[in-house]
């Protein structure tokens, strides 16, 4: 299973990926961190997102994905983490190195880090 950065799955879902990332969407089931719902809800709340999570379009989409929870075992290896960054990448990036899902992500800090498994 992968895992889907925030913004990934925004492109994924508005179609705005690279040709790179759906090729790599269609090799594996779909999974993301449930910080990325929380993202979601804040990026549509500040109108810089037009995906309505209310919708019955987004629930959907939404079915088809799993969804990993923010436990303690997610939680403590964000102090291993080689990088810094804002707590929902850093979460996020745990998220892939706990359940080894690869991660999908454009952001440079994630894919500079040396634990973190990267999705190719």
């Amino acid at each position: 299973m992968l895992n889907l950065d925030t913004h990934i799955l925004i492109y994924a879902l508005e179609g705005k990926l690279k040709t790179a990332e759906e090729r790599i969407l269609r090799t594996d089931n779909w999974g993301i961190s449930a910080v990325v719902l929380w993202e979601l809800t804040k990026l549509f709340q500040l109108k810089r997102i037009s995906l309505d999570i209310r919708s019955a379009e987004f629930s959907r989409g939404l079915s088809r994905i799993h969804v990993w929870p923010i436990d303690l075992v997610v939680c403590r290896e964000i102090l291993g983490l080689d990088f810094q960054s804002d707590p929902a990448d850093e979460i996020i990036a745990a998220t892939s190195i706990t359940h080894k899902a690869p991660l999908v992500t454009r952001d440079s800090r994630i894919l500079g880090s040396k634990l973190v498994p990267i999705a190719k």
